[in-house]
């Protein structure tokens, strides 16, 4: 598997899958058949919402392929990174505005959108799963922030 997906073939795999294993179609062989496509649908339904997600997806590919994000103990990112993310903090508690929150939000989409290509690259070119995994940790951080922006936004509309 890749990392580059065509949305809309995803789209129409999960449809298609979703009514085969749909359990109305198993009615007429019992609660048992009923139950097991119940759990297949389940499971596609898990497995489309992992795909469809970029982070998400990363984070699969590289834990597939033996690099587990570990989100939770290794929470060490490069000194640059760092230094952007407290300067974008710093301009979040700055924001006087919405406006000035949405040029910090536009600001921190870019980025999104650069590590996410990123971490494209390095699973399907480079093939380095390792430092996939690293940007897949720093996408986290800057999807954490990007709700961050919208909170801190709701609350200067809120008053």
């Amino acid at each position: 598997m890749q990392f580059a997906q065509d949305r809309a073939q995803l789209d129409a795999r999960w449809k298609h899958l979703q009514r085969e294993a749909h359990p109305d179609k198993f009615a007429s062989q019992g609660a048992a058949a009923q139950r097991v496509a119940m759990q297949w649908s389940v499971r596609i339904n898990e497995a489309y919402q992992r795909l469809k997600d970029p982070m998400r997806r990363a984070a699969y590919l590289c834990e597939l392929g033996g690099a587990p994000i570990q989100a939770e103990n290794n929470t060490a990112m490069p000194a640059a990174f760092l230094m952007q993310h407290m300067e974008w903090r710093e301009a979040m508690e700055d924001a006087a505005d919405v406006a000035a929150l949405e040029d910090l939000m536009h600001d921190v989409q870019q980025a999104h959108t650069t590590a996410l290509q990123q971490c494209a690259d390095l699973i399907d070119s480079a093939h380095d799963l390792s430092a996939a995994a690293q940007q897949v940790r720093g996408l986290m951080f800057i999807e954490k922030f990007l709700r961050d922006i919208e909170t801190r936004m709701d609350h200067l509309d809120a008053s």
